[in-house]
């Protein structure tokens, strides 16, 4: 299937809320026990085509823009936060370092294969004893035509589904900071792979995170992507898209804590009257729908900046600035959300909606791709080198 029309896509958004508030909300409620994904769950992102739509038609995708990628996942991202986590991996990061920087030959070995999970990743970067960037310990060593790689990740997600890793290494520690990593595309099952596990998350049940583990990994250098000492690039700027998606998620939860906070402020009774009709209560409704409004424009604004140029001047800047803001967005409607439900919005099983567990998966947020405190270094960064200036292309 190509390029959809719009009234195609307007419809498979249609289809993707249901599938999100309907079947998903109901599964999630054994996967908050388990902290597993069953099978029906991927199956059901195959079926509903959550695997395929946002790949390049030349291998097998719909091509869906960057603005059409989001707002399928501001749907979807209305449901369970673990759900939302995997697919939003699914559609962005998953695929794209291969398509961005990988040779011709790995990607016609391995992109077609996304589309229906047949290939899936995780993104190997953050180390326990390190930060994500240029103080990176894992090395791989060159040996022949082969990569020795030795070193351990921490908190990376979907371990538990992957059967290829992207992992950011030291390759030339003498090199200046720009230049010292290097990222590799390593099959799971490389003798030298080893998962270690790590305990349960608050939220976003059934994302599974653990620890890696490489010892005398022998990789190919078929595996690199880019060149040597490219890591720290590939990183940055696929994050700085990723950066964007997070944002898209938190869109999708902050407008239906919103939607449900106004079924709510309608139904509830007080001294006579519906809530909805106190001023208290319509201030917090404003604050929400401002926010939502406003993240919402700045996602937008990013997505057409990437159509006309993925590698433009401010898209690094705008992404984490498009972050940084989205946690503040859902952290105001959560809190107003709660307010606005009262107690019975702190308690499992609401009948408005998940309000508690959209309250839990919300903070995950707070860190994916991330803490506040480097995205405003990166905002910084970027802001002193544009001299306070930001472009709005049309």
């Amino acid at each position: 299937m190509g390029k959809l029309s719009e009234q195609e896509f307007q419809a498979y958004l249609k289809q993707i809320r249901e599938l999100t508030e309907g079947t998903f909300d109901k599964m999630q409620k054994d996967i908050e026990v388990t902290n597993v994904f069953p099978e029906e769950f991927y199956q059901l992102g195959i079926k509903n085509n959550l695997y395929r739509c946002s790949l390049p038609t030349e291998y097998g995708g719909w091509g869906l823009s960057e603005l059409e990628i989001l707002k399928v996942q501001e749907e979807f991202s209305r449901g369970p936060g673990g759900m939302r986590m995997h697919l939003h991996y699914a559609m962005d990061l998953n695929w794209r370092p291969l398509y961005d920087f990988g040779s011709k030959e790995l990607k016609a070995e391995l992109m077609p294969g996304f589309q229906d999970r047949s290939v899936f990743t995780c993104w190997a970067v953050t180390e326990e004893t390190g930060g994500t960037g240029a103080d990176i310990k894992t090395t791989a060593v060159k040996d022949g035509d082969d990569y020795i790689i030795n070193g351990e990740k921490f908190l990376i997600s979907h371990t538990d589904c992957c059967n290829y890793a992207y992992i950011t290494v030291l390759t030339d520690p003498n090199a200046d900071k720009d230049h010292r990593l290097s990222t590799f595309m390593v099959p799971c099952a490389t003798p030298g792979y080893e998962v270690t596990p790590m305990p349960h998350m608050m939220g976003c049940r059934g994302s599974g995170h653990t620890g890696l583990k490489f010892t005398n990994m022998r990789v190919n250098k078929k595996y690199l992507l880019g060149k040597e000492g490219d890591g720290l690039h590939i990183s940055i700027h696929s994050l700085s898209v990723s950066r964007v998606h997070i944002a898209a998620s938190n869109l999708g939860m902050a407008q239906r804590m919103l939607d449900i906070s106004l079924k709510r402020a309608h139904d509830r009774i007080t001294f006579g009257k519906p809530i909805i009709e106190r001023q208290a209560i319509r201030m917090k409704i404003a604050d929400m729908a401002t926010h939502i409004h406003a993240l919402r424009t700045m996602v937008y604004d990013f997505a057409k900046d990437y159509e006309l140029d993925p590698h433009g001047e401010y898209i690094e800047e705008k992404a984490a600035m498009c972050k940084l803001f989205s946690i503040w967005v859902t952290k105001v409607c959560g809190d107003e959300m709660l307010e606005i439900f009262g107690g019975i919005g702190y308690f499992e099983d609401c009948e408005y909606g998940p309000t508690e567990r959209l309250y839990r998966d919300s903070r995950a947020m707070w860190l994916e791709e991330g803490t506040p405190t480097v995205q405003r270094i990166t905002i910084s960064r970027q802001t002193i080198k544009h001299g306070g200036h930001l472009e709005y292309l049309d």
